[in-house]
């Protein structure tokens, strides 16, 4: 499944998620990823999915939400690893288009120094780039990004994207207590933002079960020095996104198993999620019971709550 949801975003709304990567296909290995591990780690870009069966799936999902009288309000590119490898990025964003749905693209910024990737960019409405760190050493702990790749480039290419960028521009900083949420770090990063004047800058923590067991969200105390500093220094709007929120108005069709996964595959879904979709369609807990025991579902614990995430060595 290459299109689903949609998911309810509080940056996006109503968000129907393209995965327009193959599993774990990734520039970055970042120690609180979501999805686990970098299993394909590269910083080539290739053809992965033909962007006609992006845009048939498109249409299905947007004819799917128009039975029920539903709209959604951006596609979102938000896969299972780094949306711009895609060689095929910016014709798919072309193709949506006309569909009169709004496209975000949600990038780690590794390939931004590539003319092409910044040209197929160029294309959508709203894209955020990851900011976790501003020196060399703190980016290889946090990101662990490909051996090739250099942070000056990285860091040059946000630069030259951002001063000829005229959709939404926003970045995301994810703050990993002991590693990236000291005053320093935190200064720098401001440092960062006041070169490329994002619309929002959205702080972070891990919510979700991360890919190594050792991280930790950032205190309390840190985020609140973190929005002070990232004011202070770079004047931008600074939002904190903490996972405390309620998240409300997934959409699901009446094949309940097929939307379990293809969310799970890059949005872990929390157990009381799972429990409210299953009332609304008045199905019983055997749906994920049977799932966990085809391997095609990992339950896990986090921050005292359970998740469940697509196993997708089984995809």
């Amino acid at each position: 499944m290459i299109v689903y949801g949609p998911i309810p975003s509080r940056r996006l709304g109503q968000s129907i998620g393209i995965n327009n990567i193959p599993p774990k296909t990734c520039s970055y290995s970042c120690v609180y990823c979501q999805l686990g591990r970098t299993t394909q780690m590269q910083m080539e870009r290739q053809a992965f999915y033909q962007p006609e069966d992006i845009f048939r799936e498109a249409q299905i999902k947007l004819k799917q939400l128009e039975s029920e009288h539903k709209t959604a309000d951006y596609f979102s590119f938000v896969p299972d690893g780094e949306p711009t490898l895609d060689l095929n990025l910016g014709k798919a964003i072309r193709m949506l288009k006309p569909l009169g749905v709004k496209i975000a693209v949600i990038t780690n910024a590794s390939l931004l120094w590539q003319d092409d990737v910044r040209e197929d960019l160029m294309e959508a409405d709203w894209v955020s780039l990851s900011m976790d760190a501003a020196s060399e050493d703190t980016w290889r702990r946090i990101d662990r990004p490909h051996g090739k790749l250099k942070h000056r480039d990285v860091l040059r290419g946000i630069l030259e994207f951002s001063n000829v960028y005229r959709g939404t521009l926003v970045t995301e900083t994810m703050l990993v207590d002991g590693i990236n949420d000291d005053d320093a770090c935190l200064e720098g990063i401001a440092q960062q933002l006041a070169l490329i004047h994002p619309k929002k800058a959205y702080i972070l923590v891990p919510t979700r079960p991360p890919a190594e067991s050792t991280v930790r969200r950032a205190s309390t105390e840190s985020l609140k020095r973190a929005v002070a500093i990232f004011r202070g220094v770079s004047g931008a709007d600074v939002a904190c996104i903490t996972g405390d929120e309620a998240e409300e108005g997934f959409f699901f069709t009446d094949n309940i198993t097929e939307d379990i996964l293809g969310i799970a595959s890059v949005h872990p879904i929390r157990d009381d999620i799972v429990d409210s979709l299953l009332a609304r369609k008045h199905a019983d807990r055997s749906v994920i019971s049977t799932l966990i025991d085809e391997g095609k579902l990992i339950e896990y614990a986090y921050e005292g709550k359970t998740f469940y995430r697509r196993n997708l060595q089984k995809s």
